[in-house]
């Protein structure tokens, strides 16, 4: 069942590393091969929830690893028994 999950991690590091390590994990995000789309806020994961909640740990891993002392995310889950995609909200949009 398809879920759609958007992150946006805000990690505690000089304003100059911000985009780094926010690059780095999307990055990560387009290395597991998930459907997800990048905004200028968050980025948005389609797919299985416990997956898209083991990419949203390690997410806030990466960014510690990159230097964050702390890092504050936004999560947002849509979650319906049929399941959701991305396209189906904003593909007339595209």
């Amino acid at each position: 069942m398809l879920t759609n999950v958007s992150l946006q991690v805000i990690p505690s590091v000089p304003e100059s590393q911000i985009y780094p390590v926010v690059d780095a994990v999307i990055e990560y995000i387009q290395s597991t091969g998930i459907v997800h789309t990048v905004g200028p806020m968050e980025t948005t994961m389609e797919g299985d929830l416990d997956e898209l909640l083991k990419i949203v740990k390690r997410a806030q891993e990466i960014c510690v690893e990159r230097g964050a002392e702390r890092v504050c995310s936004v999560v947002k889950i849509d979650y319906k028994p049929g399941g959701v995609t991305i396209d189906e909200k904003v593909g007339k949009y595209r």
